[in-house]
């Protein structure tokens, strides 16, 4: 009984009936035909349910469903999730399909209505955008079978439970993974950086072709390969390859300062998601991908190396990784970065300031650490507070807080030159721009041999 459903249809059939008896009170000539339209409801509402509970066919039930799903969901990105409805009935049915997706999504709108031919497929298909790392745990399917009289609903239920973990935007990296491999980054905002002069790691000598740099022919291999009147004029050039084995590492803070919401993700989970993309980016350049984290204490290293399962380490240990609520010791990760970090690499620091005078408390540190390696260092513009300075000042106190706003912005601003005073590389993105901006920053010190 617990998966029988009366239909509102039944319940409103009802009503004009008690209606119809309520007439047929004072006008006795209704009450028969109301009676028989009493009768013929009850017996198509047991003719109803014994189509939809009769059996179909041994070992199988009127509809069979299924929810598809990988084996895991990726922060702050669409995840497709599709259910498979199939109709064994020898009739038509309608459906409505309710799926138990997990708390952390706070819906209650994933109702699915639809209508199934015998012998059919439908698939019902609808995306889940977390917001946050950890374990999501789904419910059932519940499927709502209606035949067409309409009366009464049977309730299938399918998937009953599972938990999925959600990780750092894996669906992310693949993106620009596929758009790295075929040389189409420019198509996800990545600019090209025009090359300063060239690497002077040599990869092979190879045929001129109309463009090579004149002052990459190779004159001693022209000569020893022209030993026929053919290849007398076959000139050769030297072609160089990017640096490679290059170590990049990602300082990532887990302090108060990246508690900061944005669409629903926390700076820490920008920061997480971009450096898994960057590290993905540098390993397809032949660099050696490594990471670290900090907060008042020391948190997780992964020494920087380009083996095959580098990625799949980094994944697991960002997955891992949580807000804090005190305040970032600076101290600290200059000697974690000293003592762990020897040779001189690209460091990529996630962080966030918000007044001049806290980066100058950090200063010192930073410059230390510009001092032995390349440091870039990453922090978020405030796009609400640029909304609010876009708006309209419709009145002198809105002229008064948009004065104090854009001081603010100002200050940001302040930091990166002052960052850049001392020789310390600074990116002021929003947190939505923030992979893209910093994958640019990365390609421009590989174009410029900075690394």
């Amino acid at each position: 009984m617990k998966s029988f459903f009366l239909t509102r249809r039944f319940f409103l059939v009802i009503v004009a009936l008690l209606a119809g008896l309520v007439v047929a009170f004072f006008l006795p000539g209704w009450l028969a035909p109301v009676q028989l339209a009493l009768g013929l409801l009850l017996v198509l509402t047991v003719l109803d349910a014994v189509l939809l509970y009769a059996p179909v066919r041994e070992g199988a039930g009127g509809v069979f469903g299924r929810r598809v799903l990988g084996d895991k969901l990726a922060n702050g990105s669409d995840n497709d999730i599709a259910i498979y409805l199939e109709n064994h009935y020898r009739f038509p049915i309608s459906t409505e399909t309710i799926d138990e997706i997990p708390h952390q999504f706070q819906r209650r709108d994933v109702l699915f209505r639809a209508a199934i031919k015998p012998g059919e497929t439908n698939i019902i298909r609808y995306q889940l955008r977390p917001t946050k790392r950890g374990e999501y745990e789904f419910g059932a399917v519940n499927v709502y079978v209606a035949s067409p009289l309409g009366l009464v609903r049977r309730r299938f239920r399918f998937d009953d439970s599972r938990v999925v973990p959600v990780y750092p935007s894996f669906l992310q990296m693949r993106q620009y993974e596929l758009l790295a491999i075929h040389n189409r980054l420019t198509e996800a905002g990545v600019k090209r950086i025009r090359r300063v002069g060239h690497s002077m790691e040599f990869e092979q000598i190879r045929p001129y072709v109309p463009g090579d740099d004149p002052r990459a022919i190779n004159w001693k291999a022209t000569a020893r390969r022209a030993t026929t009147p053919e290849a007398a004029d076959a000139l050769v050039v030297n072609h160089y390859q990017d640096e490679r084995a290059q170590q990049v590492y990602c300082l990532i803070d887990k302090g108060r300062v990246m508690r900061m919401p944005f669409e629903g993700l926390s700076l820490l989970d920008y920061a997480i998601n971009a450096t898994l993309v960057v590290s993905n980016i540098a390993l397809l350049k032949h660099d050696k991908a490594g990471l670290l984290t900090f907060s008042h204490q020391p948190g997780a290293i992964v020494p920087a190396d380009r083996r095959s399962g580098q990625l799949r380490k980094l994944l697991e240990v960002l997955y891992r990784q949580k807000i804090k609520y005190l305040e970032t010791d600076y101290e600290r990760l200059y000697i974690s970065v000293r003592t762990n970090i020897r040779q001189r690499s690209l460091l990529i620091l996630f962080t966030n300031f918000e007044t001049l005078y806290g980066m100058q408390r950090q200063l010192p540190y930073l410059r230390r650490m510009a001092k032995d390696h390349l440091l870039l260092v990453v922090f978020f513009e405030n796009t609400e507070l640029r909304t609010y300075l876009d708006g309209p000042a419709d009145s002198t106190q809105d002229v008064y807080n948009q004065t104090v706003a854009e001081k603010f912005a100002q200050e940001k601003r302040q930091i990166v030159r002052e960052l850049n005073r001392y020789g310390i590389h600074a990116l002021l993105t929003a947190p939505q721009n923030l992979t893209v901006n910093t994958i640019n920053k990365y390609l421009e010190f590989k174009a410029r041999g900075l690394i």
